[in-house]
């Protein structure tokens, strides 16, 4: 069991917790001193601006420095900083903090020398690899703010992120990999940049396919770095309230919000968390089987583990690729000791057998820990039995709070496990479960998750250029607190459990996605009169959107109508958004206020059965909704698939 810092060992979870809800300036401030500070705050936390709460109000420091420079400078330059296998592409690397110092300030030249300054923002587009991260460092050592998007996504999410967030320069690959297929990242560039131009193109040149480059626009990594590439770079001094990087998620509207990140809250909050939560020591491997453009791959692949001082695996490929047992042959070959990876993962490592597991020896991993959707317990009973009955933790969080919110926490305590249950809070955290007046609900009772004022370090700020927007969308739902966007029930015991978005974003894979952003895409079709997608349960990515359609008079349903959708939607959003389903309807069931009724869509499309339910649609009565799920029945069971 770890220590609390400051020296008093052997603490349970309830103590530390409450130290750091009664007394967070006195918890945060002796973490924040075994950082690196070129100036000390004046003031841990300043509250009085609520929601706008500040950490280390006043202090100065780089997270580029603290996660690299602080250890290559400091007798680890020879320690592993990273490990990448790509199982996609049959290679592998290892990179020391020596070698990772080195690479980050050739790069932040080659960033200033293209004029990047601090508070710049810099799009990054790159898939799994070692660059991405030394992109990500290089832009926080020279203050500018990096905006990473997930490759997954197609031409207009990627148009739109760079509309809000007005970058300089934009950085991406010639292709990436899934499986052993090329997946074009420049030609997905190439078509956002004719919506929305960027001034200055950094293309990684990987040898997997041609690219046209644009003269004046476009440069090649390799030259850049050989040309422009400069030995050292002076890393820039940020008060710690000043953003270190804009991350997008889904909202309710269709929009994408611009989730903002400060720099030392952050810091202080990452570095904390390998040790209290994930109970990493100086020598551990860590595995966040996460992609870059997600919170996790900003957190727990680049931040928190070389902020701690550790090895971060980078994984390029699938779970079943060349085989069903390769991430468990990665566990083997580099001894991880700690990892993270999503239940839809799992689900379907489940489908192909133990054996697989058990062909490696996966000894060396402690803890498994599990998020980014609701875990099943048939899921979580798997991993314990192919782990030989380790631990297996189911976690919570959001891209909005950048690190767990409830889990449990092996480096204070490892207090029993309740399958289907994220435990209890992490260190910081003020959660409630409330009803719609904000009133406290009684234990197994369902109601909002939220949390208090203020957010522990580490949190969103603010939404990007919208501080009204970030006050509106989580603060104002349930006033005075903040609101999560989910449904949770806690027991006697105090341990919570998820049961599900309260909002109308999917939670795919782990990958949030706005149902609206799908029906704003289908609805652009020229035979689409209306369209309603939902959320249906799947067996191993948790939720599946299927697109329920009303089509225009003379327009008929047809096998190539759904091709076009489906293309429509893999070119908008990218393919992680195709609805498994397309089925085409006479009507769609609406409340009195013109929304649609998704809750009865959803149980009349699983079939569920009406006699056991308890369906409630704001704003309908229940004979009204009684009656829309037995006609959504009958349609369904005519409608053309």
């Amino acid at each position: 069991m770890s220590e609390e810092p400051g020296g008093v060992g052997n603490t349970r979870y309830d103590d530390v917790y409450r130290h750091s809800v009664v007394d967070p300036e006195d918890f945060w401030g002796r973490i924040a001193r075994e950082l690196h500070w070129y100036q000390k705050w004046d003031k841990v936390l300043d509250d009085s601006d609520t929601p706008f709460c500040r950490w280390f109000v006043g202090g100065r420091t780089n997270l580029c420095y603290n996660a690299v420079d602080r250890h290559a400078l400091g007798g680890r330059a020879e320690k592993t900083a990273l490990v990448w296998e790509s199982t996609a592409q049959g290679k592998s690397e290892t990179i020391t903090y020596g070698e990772l110092y080195r690479r980050v300030n050739h790069f932040a030249s080659v960033l200033k020398n293209l004029g990047v300054e601090k508070g710049d923002r810099v799009a990054i587009y790159l898939p799994m690899i070692p660059e991405t991260a030394v992109a990500m460092l290089a832009c926080t050592r020279i203050g500018a703010i990096h905006m990473v998007v997930f490759t997954g996504y197609g031409t207009d999410a990627l148009a739109k992120r760079l509309a809000n967030s007005r970058p300089k320069v934009l950085i991406t690959a010639d292709a990436g990999l899934r499986r052993n297929r090329a997946v074009l990242l420049k030609d997905t560039v190439d078509k956002a940049l004719e919506k929305v131009p960027v001034e200055r193109v950094i293309v990684l040149n990987r040898g997997l396919a041609e690219v046209n480059m644009m003269e004046s626009r476009d440069f090649f990594w390799d030259s850049l770095v050989g040309d422009k590439g400069d030995e050292f770079v002076e890393p820039v001094p940020m008060e710690s309230n000043e953003p270190s990087y804009i991350l997008y998620t889904a909202g309710t509207t269709g929009e994408t919000y611009g989730v903002v990140r400060d720099t030392g809250g952050y810091m202080v909050a990452m570095y904390n968390s390998m040790r209290q939560i994930y109970d990493v020591g100086a020598d551990d491997v860590f595995w966040a089987a996460s992609d870059f453009g997600w919170v996790v791959g900003h957190s727990y692949t680049v931040y928190a583990p070389l902020l701690f001082g550790v090895t971060s695996v980078i994984y390029e490929g699938t779970p079943d690729y060349p085989d069903h047992g390769v991430m468990w042959s990665v566990i083997e070959k580099y001894h991880v000791n700690s990892m993270f990876a999503a239940p839809t993962t799992m689900r379907m490592l489940h489908r192909f057998g133990i054996e697989h597991a058990r062909k490696c020896d996966t000894s060396s991993l402690r803890y498994l820990f599990l998020a980014g959707e609701i875990l099943d317990v048939p899921t979580w009973q798997w991993c314990a039995e192919a782990l030989d009955g380790r631990p297996v933790i189911d976690n919570y969080w959001l891209t909005e709070s950048g690190w767990p919110v409830l889990s449990n926490l092996p480096g204070i305590e490892l207090i029993p496990t309740k399958p289907g249950s994220v435990t209890k809070p992490v260190v910081g955290y003020k959660l409630a479960i409330v009803d719609d007046t904000g009133e406290p609900v009684l234990a197994n009772t369902t109601g909002y998750l939220v949390a208090e004022p203020p957010l522990p370090p580490g949190n969103i700020v603010t939404l990007w250029g919208d501080d009204e927007r970030y006050r509106r969308e989580y603060w104002q739902q349930i006033p005075g607190m903040f609101a999560t966007g989910d449904y949770a029930v806690a027991d006697d015991d105090g341990y919570v459990r998820l049961l599900g978005r309260t909002d109308e974003v999917l939670n795919v894979a782990a990958h949030r996605l706005s149902m609206k952003e799908i029906e704003v895409v289908i609805a652009s079709h020229p035979a689409i009169a209306d369209v309603c997608v939902i959320g249906v349960a799947d067996v191993i990515k948790g939720e599946e959107p299927i697109a329920l359609i009303v089509l225009k008079p003379g327009r008929q349903p047809s096998g190539q109508l759904k091709v076009e959708i489906k293309n429509l939607v893999r070119e908008s959003i990218g393919a992680i958004a195709i609805p498994r389903g397309i089925n085409f309807v006479p009507m769609l069931p609406r409340i009195r206020d013109g929304r649609y009724m998704k809750k009865v869509l959803r149980a009349a499309y699983e079939k569920q059965d009406l006699s056991v339910l308890s369906i409630t649609e704001n704003g309908a009565s229940a004979e009204e909704v009684q009656e829309a799920f037995r006609e959504t029945q009958k349609m369904l069971e005519t409608a053309v698939d």
